[in-house]
This record gives structure tokens, C-alpha cells and sequence, in this order.
């Protein structure tokens, strides 16, 4: 069974991120979306919510399952028994990232191996900042997130 991690802050989740879950798990037999986080910094939303609003936006991808951690993601793979770290694509700017962190990762255990996707054209824009930003602004972000992160954000910050 290839396990596959697919690590992020998904603060929130936007369409663009379960596009590239669904493409994984196309690909692999288990893929464990892994809400990092970090106890000295706060975020956006808190893990376990944002944990919660994920699950309600893949029940319908049986192969998925949500989970938290916090340190690196490597040990993290490692305690999951995952052969795989998952990581988006956007544009070329996250290509340099993203590589750079592949190889890091792949220095620190080597049996680790990173697959990227590619977001579809209609995602290549939207990013978790650009989400909130959109919603501190009053703005409307239902076409950007899944309908349950939507409605939750709408509520909790008085969206549209």
C-alpha cells in the first residue's frame, strides 16, 4: 500500500488544494492530508478546525483522511509509514520552493520521495492569503474554497 502525506498549513483549504488531493488519490492507495502547525504561532483558523472543515470537504474521497502534527514533516511521514510527501503546484515561483524543500526533506531521510502536481489553469491563482484576505475585506470567496469552509468563514467573520 502506497501511503502518501500531503503536508500544509491550509489555512484555510481552497479548491485549488482539493483539486490536488483528488489527483492524488487518483495516484495512491491512502493520502493523509496533514494540517501542519506551528504551537508558537497562530494561525488564521486553529488545527482542529481547520482539520474538521477539510474532513467535511473530502467525504466524498474514501482513500483521504485528515490528520494534525506539528515538527518536521519528514518524522511525521516516517510515524505514518508514508513512502510519499504530495505537494502542489501553482506556478514556476513554487517550483523553486518546493524543490528546494523536496531536497531538504530527502536529506534529512532518504526514503522519502516527493511527487508534484499540477493545479488545473482555473486554480493557479488562488492561495490560502489570498482567501483571507478577500474575506477580511468583506469579500466574496465561495467560488475560491469548498462550500463548508465557505459557510463556516461566512459565518464566524460576517462575509457575504
Amino acid at each position: 500500500m502506497t501511503i502518501a502525506i500531503y503536508p500544509g498549513s491550509f489555512d484555510p483549504i481552497t479548491n485549488g488544494h482539493i483539486d490536488i488531493l483528488r489527483s492524488g488519490a487518483e495516484i495512491f492507495d491512502k493520502v493523509i492530508i496533514a494540517v501542519a502547525y506551528n504551537a508558537d504561532k497562530e494561525g488564521f483558523l486553529p488545527p482542529n478546525i481547520r482539520a474538521e472543515l477539510i474532513r467535511d470537504s473530502i467525504k466524498d474521497i474514501p482513500n483521504a483522511e485528515v490528520d494534525c502534527f506539528q515538527g518536521l514533516t519528514v518524522e511525521y511521514a516516517k510515524k505514518r509509514g508514508a513512502d510519499v510527501l504530495l505537494r502542489g503546484l501553482r506556478t514556476s515561483f513554487d517550483f523553486e520552493y518546493e524543490m528546494q524543500l523536496s531536497q531538504t526533506n530527502q536529506a534529512l531521510y532518504n526514503n522519502i520521495k516527493t511527487v508534484f502536481l499540477i493545479t488545473k489553469p482555473e486554480y493557479n491563482f488562488i492561495s490560502s492569503s489570498c482567501v483571507r484576505e478577500i474575506l477580511i475585506n468583506k469579500g466574496d470567496i465561495t467560488s475560491f474554497v469548498p462550500e463548508p469552509v465557505s459557510k463556516y468563514l461566512n459565518i464566524k467573520y460576517g462575509g457575504i
